[in-house]
This record gives structure tokens, C-alpha cells and sequence, in this order.
């Protein structure tokens, strides 16, 4: 697949920067899927020992990937420990 793409690039030079943006996007959602699968809290990959892991959380644990108008770190905790 590779080569047919390489041979494309040649044969008609204005798909390049197609080829470009096509790949960096499918990097890019890929990261980002990844990313969601490995740090975000409603995933548990250890259900034996952190049935659940949202329980820990912090108010102060930032798990958004942007957040606008928040700073996590002067956050106070307003309800109960469980």
C-alpha cells in the first residue's frame, strides 16, 4: 500500500499534501482514542483491585483534555468520602 501511495505522490504531485492531512488526522484520532482508553477514569481496566477508579479522584485531578474556563488546582472537595 505504501508503494501505491508513493507511486500517486509522483505520478500527480498536488495529492501530497491530501496524503499529508489524511495521515496526520488518523494519528491524531488514534492518539487521542488511546489517550481516552489509558487515563480517562471511567475505564477500568483493574476491576479486582479498583472496582471503581472515579472513587479517587481528586477535586483537583484534572481528567478533561481542555478545559476552558477551570483551574483544577484551586478546586475545594464539596461532597462526602466514599
Amino acid at each position: 500500500m505504501i508503494p501505491q501511495i508513493i507511486g500517486q505522490a509522483k505520478e500527480h504531485p498536488s495529492l501530497i499534501p491530501l496524503f499529508i492531512f489524511i495521515g496526520a488526522g488518523g494519528t491524531g484520532a488514534a492518539l487521542y482514542v488511546l489517550r481516552l482508553a489509558l487515563f480517562n477514569p471511567d475505564v477500568s481496566w483493574d476491576r479486582e483491585n479498583n472496582p471503581e477508579p472515579w472513587n479517587k479522584l481528586g477535586p483537583n485531578d484534572q481528567y478533561k483534555f481542555y478545559s476552558v474556563n477551570v483551574d483544577y488546582s484551586k478546586l475545594k472537595k464539596e461532597g462526602p468520602d466514599f
